[in-house]
């Protein structure tokens, strides 16, 4: 374990008017052009000016199982700490500080990194004392070295290899540089979604965009596994954004997806595609499937229909224009979108896992746990469990829940 640096007394920390808004220019200033490595010693240090000591950043492995320590100079490096069971797990999931008082008198804070709304995993510190000043300044230097990592990682492998826990293949590899953040949060919405089997995943991916009322989103399974998947499922999110850039409908989207995998891999290739837009003011849902398992309606934290709609090809099979169908969504109603290989999991002469079970298991999860993000973690790593922890094929979810309402009003409630 690294050794934190000198901790200094209460009486020796700046608490002058203006202090925490001085430090955090002074992080950010220091930040801007610091090359990856040396942002571990800066944050250790910024945080040692208030009496912070036995620091360490923790990121979100790529399984979504544990959190991770960032190796790095001045920093605390211990073993990687359990979302389930864990402060610094509950300060992560819950996206909320958690406070555990220490042996010594002290106090162990553990706060949640967040950039925007995606999480990035927590950080933990120790003070002797703690007061609402201290947990102010904080919450904002965690929320700045959240977005000093999401900065640095775009140019940098050291968080990437941080978090790798396993090899992973090149199909994942590409899989993974392809997605947006697996959340995204605000007032009127919420997404989550999660990849099994996370160092092996191939064909599966989704993708989202939010752009001024509507949220777009789409899921995607291309055939075949490896590198053939990767490379089909890179073109098929390619096209879809290409097309959603273009500010056209659904249909044109689909057309436009379906031209490109049958001109780039021919006539015998397909991808299975789901493709929605939420109007977040008014709940408005509108959904095309290509070949996809038809998502599932969630009220009340329970599963009350499937959203079936009328059959199309999947993509690159030509097929013809598809009908976009619709729902109206109720506030806090979920839609979540799953990939085949969830419900066609099974031994060999035995029967899948099937939707129902899937169902059944949604039903389970919803009631014991808060927020889409746990829902979709927790969720998938229960799934697993129920197949045997068998993941032979892709299994993907993705999770949008309509809170209703105006960006306005809804940031004006408690």
């Amino acid at each position: 374990m690294a050794a934190g640096r000198r901790k200094l007394s209460r009486a020796d920390v700046d608490r002058s008017e203006g202090f925490g808004e001085r430090l955090l220019g002074v992080l950010l200033d220091r930040a801007h052009e610091m090359p990856p490595q040396l942002i571990a010693p800066l944050i250790a240090e910024e945080v040692g000016v208030i009496g912070g000591y036995d620091v360490s950043i923790l990121l979100q492995d790529y399984e979504q199982l544990v959190l991770v320590p960032l190796p790095g100079k001045g920093l605390t490096v211990g073993e990687p700490e359990r979302i389930d069971d864990s402060p610094a797990g509950t300060a992560f999931l819950r996206a909320e500080p958690v406070e555990v008082p220490q042996g010594d008198g002290g106090v162990r804070m553990y706060l949640p990194l967040l950039d925007g709304s995606d999480q990035v995993g927590a950080m933990a510190l120790t003070l002797d004392t703690v007061d609402d000043d201290d947990r102010r300044l904080l919450r904002r230097l965690a929320g700045l070295v959240a977005d000093m990592i999401v900065t640095k990682d775009t140019y940098t492998d050291q968080f990437f290899q941080a978090r790798r826990r396993a090899p992973m293949c090149v199909a994942a590899e590409i899989q993974w540089s392809l997605l947006p953040p697996l959340t995204m949060s605000c007032p009127q919405a919420e997404v989550a979604g999660i990849l099994e089997p996370a160092y092996d995943v191939a064909g599966d991916s989704f993708d989202y965009a939010l752009n001024d009322d509507i949220l777009h989103l789409a899921m995607i399974d291309a055939m075949g596994h490896g590198l053939d998947a990767a490379t089909m499922a890179t073109v098929a999110i390619g096209a879809y954004r290409h097309a959603r850039r273009s500010d056209i409908g659904l249909a044109e989207i689909y057309a436009f997806m379906d031209q490109a995998i049958d001109d780039q891999f021919g006539p015998d290739h397909f991808v299975t595609a789901q493709m929605m837009r939420l109007n977040i003011t008014t709940g408005h849902l509108q959904w095309v499937n290509a070949g996809h398992p038809a998502p599932l309606l969630i009220r009340g934290h329970r599963v009350v229909q499937q959203l079936d709609s009328p059959p199309t090809l999947p993509v690159g099979f030509g097929g013809d224009d598809p009908q976009v169908s619709e729902q109206l969504l109720q506030r806090h109603d979920r839609v979540l979108c799953f990939t085949d290989g969830l419900v066609e999991e099974h031994e060999s002469g035995e029967e899948q896992f099937g939707e129902q079970q899937l169902i059944d298991t949604v039903n389970r999860v919803e009631g014991t746990q808060e927020g889409v993000r746990a829902v979709v973690r927790t969720l998938s790593h229960t799934l697993k469990k129920e197949r045997g922890g068998r993941t032979s094929d892709d299994a993907t979810l993705f999770l949008v829940e309509w809170r209703g309402g105006s960006a306005a009003h809804l940031a004006t409630m408690d």
